[in-house]
């Protein structure tokens, strides 16, 4: 198997003087055989909690705002620029994966680039 041994995603994690910032993770994956007659395939667990939302916008661009929940964001079709509050700015597409962890402080801004609409999942996460 030709794979990634990890899946990469970023993290929006609130700082301790109240704003947010990102910061690069990995998902450890490994090899399996998730049914008679397929394939082996690179699987990685994603912890969540019930709940999945899909989420359609033909045009945003937010306000600093807190994320509601702590909460994957899995991309699905086009381009968000989100921008924390120490100024970095990150865009994510389609495959992208975002964990959401800043539920206090001044949290990020959202701004949907390119052609809408945007869409994506969303799944809470207990931790």
């Amino acid at each position: 198997m030709n794979e990634r041994k990890n899946l990469r995603y970023t993290v929006i994690e609130a700082t301790n003087e109240g704003g947010s910032t990102f910061t690069d993770a990995e998902i450890p994956l490994a090899e399996r055989t998730l049914a008679i007659g397929v394939p082996a395939m690179a699987v990685g667990g994603m912890p969540s909690t019930a709940g999945v939302s899909y989420l359609r916008s033909a045009g945003f661009d937010s306000e600093p705002h807190p994320a509601p929940a702590r909460q994957w964001v899995v991309m699905l079709r086009g381009v968000i620029e989100v921008t924390t509050s120490d100024g970095e700015r990150r865009r994510f597409a389609p495959g992208d994966l975002v964990l959401a962890a800043d539920t206090e402080g001044r949290g990020h801004t959202t701004v949907a680039v390119g052609e809408p609409p945007f869409e994506a999942l969303f799944i809470p996460t207990a931790s």
